[in-house]
């Protein structure tokens, strides 16, 4: 059995361990889970996680239980997962879409089609808002063989939750990621929401105006390609947004939520500032793909210029050698295309390559 510390990571360490050890048919201990978090141990949304790819892997567990912070897992997939359709109720508004990144990589091992259902948090804070999963990262892996795809039904802001998105997953087969050169800048997709008891605030509407004023397209040679303002019901109030950056070779997105005594304007300018920075270097991807991508790098193989080493990355790269799958870093050789009009290029230097081959 494979013996593994959390000790120094979060929920990501949890939901890689868990599909890597699915997919490797391989039984893990987990030891100090979430121990760099605190409060420490499995939360409702981590104990969903284990207890959904448990279901879904056919694998005894032991541990799952609130605050548990040792966690073994069997799985028993013989020569695939089975696939089938499952519910899962988060019972708090924890986030519907980091328990489906546990599921994503299951991809790689089903014999047939797998659909979970899961309410929740679907745009809450620490993890990539419902329109972020949907239109920035499934599109993404779809280029390279995931055959995924994600229904929103309701939303789930904090405190409450109590939004539902299903995910369908088919039997995929992975081509090499190669996301180096990101091409040419092209557009801006915007994707605001806000909960339908705030409509009468027009909350979308004028996060998407701080959007588009505080980027200013124009200045990056983008076209705005599509703006879609969205009132969804929800137990709670609350507004996200999202901005999908679309270049010649590559999508890369950032978001950012509302909160109680925030300007709809600024949620907006939030994201724009984020957006900023990214159109500035040559990153191929953004903070958040850049850790998420480097399991189905580990699976496919290939590179991927990521915007910096952070945390997650490190950590993620700790994880996967501990599985036997070395992946290297690599400073870029070329510094890319201009940064344009903006001096805000100052962060490319922190860019670099990771490779799997």
């Amino acid at each position: 059995m494979l013996e593994l510390d959390g000790g120094e990571a979060g929920g990501q360490f949890l939901r890689t361990a868990l599909a890597l050890a699915a997919i490797d048919d391989r039984p893990v201990r987990l030891e100090n889970v979430r121990g760099a978090r605190s409060p420490s141990g499995l939360r409702h949304q981590h104990l969903a996680v284990v207890e959904t790819v448990a279901a879904v892997c056919d694998a005894e567990v032991s541990g799952a239980e609130l605050g548990a912070e040792t966690v073994t897992f069997e799985p028993d997939v013989g020569d695939g997962v089975p696939g089938g359709e499952y519910a899962v109720d988060i019972g708090t508004a924890g986030s519907v879409t980091l328990l489906f990144d546990a599921l994503l990589p299951l991809a790689t091992r089903l014999d047939g089609p797998l659909a979970v259902t899961a309410t929740g948090g679907t745009d809450v804070a620490w993890s990539p808002p419902l329109d972020y999963h949907r239109r920035v990262k499934l599109p993404l892996l779809g280029r390279f063989g995931l055959h995924a795809a994600l229904e929103g039904d309701g939303r789930g802001f904090y405190p409450d939750g109590g939004g539902r998105a299903t995910l369908r997953l088919a039997p995929s087969t992975l081509e090499p990621i190669r996301l180096v050169d990101r091409g040419a800048r092209e557009a801006v997709r915007l994707y605001s929401t806000e909960s339908a008891d705030l409509a009468d605030r027009d909350v979308a509407h004028r996060q998407a105006e701080g959007a588009l004023e505080r980027l200013d397209p124009d200045e990056w040679g983008l076209d705005v390609r599509e703006r879609v303002e969205t009132s969804a019901e929800s137990p709670s109030p609350g507004s996200a947004l999202v901005c999908r950056l679309e270049f010649a070779e590559s999508l890369a997105g950032v978001d950012a939520l509302g909160e109680r005594g925030k300007p709809a304007e600024r949620v907006g300018e939030e994201a724009a500032d984020a957006a900023r920075r990214l159109l500035a270097g040559s990153a191929a991807v953004d903070r958040h793909l850049a850790d998420q991508l480097l399991v189905f790098l580990a699976l496919a193989g290939g590179r991927v210029r990521i915007p910096a080493v952070t945390e997650h990355v490190e950590t993620s790269l700790e994880l996967l050698s501990a599985f036997g799958i070395e992946l290297s870093v690599e400073p870029p050789g070329d510094a890319g295309e201009p940064a344009g009009p903006s001096s805000e290029s100052a962060g490319r230097t922190d860019e670099r390559i990771v490779v799997a081959e």
